[in-house]
């Protein structure tokens, strides 16, 4: 296995490992912050005019912005937030096509704003957890058999 391998597999398990034990609010982050690293590949690739790649990776940040941001929101309890935040994913879908068409880097720029604008709005809602919270949170350490003394 070469360097690199090695390098990607470390990161895959990394990202793995955060996402098994993040909640809620620490997966909209990295969904966020998975879509804004695509986007920012696709705009190194588009100028070293890695076609094939840059399409590959706006089609990352699609998926991303679809299927896991898009498909999050509750348009029931959301209201008309999620339907707000619904209306603009489907823009932001729609200009990373366009993107990815014309080679539009403004249009990458556009997105780019945008979910950085969406993400810097949901790290500041986030809730200080309680002490007890904390306490609930915190792995338990592990139980040691009683001590026991023989008879004498």
């Amino acid at each position: 296995m070469n360097a690199t391998a090695a390098i990607k597999t470390y990161a895959s398990v990394g990202v793995e490992t955060s996402v098994g034990s993040a909640d809620s609010h620490k997966l909209i982050l990295m969904l966020y912050q998975g879509a804004l690293l695509a986007i920012a590949s696709a705009k190194n690739q588009m100028l070293r005019k890695e076609t094939a790649k840059k399409g590959k990776s706006i089609s990352h940040a699609i998926a991303i912005i679809e299927s896991g941001l898009h498909a999050s929101l509750d348009k029931n309890v959301g209201g008309e937030l999620a339907q707000n935040l619904s209306s603009l994913y489907e823009y932001m879908g729609m200009r990373l096509i366009t993107a990815n068409l014309k080679n539009d880097m403004a249009a990458l720029d556009e997105v780019t704003r945008l979910l950085t604008e969406l993400k810097g709005a949901w790290e500041s809602i986030r809730q200080p957890a309680t002490e007890e919270q904390a306490l609930a949170q915190r792995p338990m350490p592990a139980a040691r058999a009683p001590l026991t003394y023989g008879k004498m």
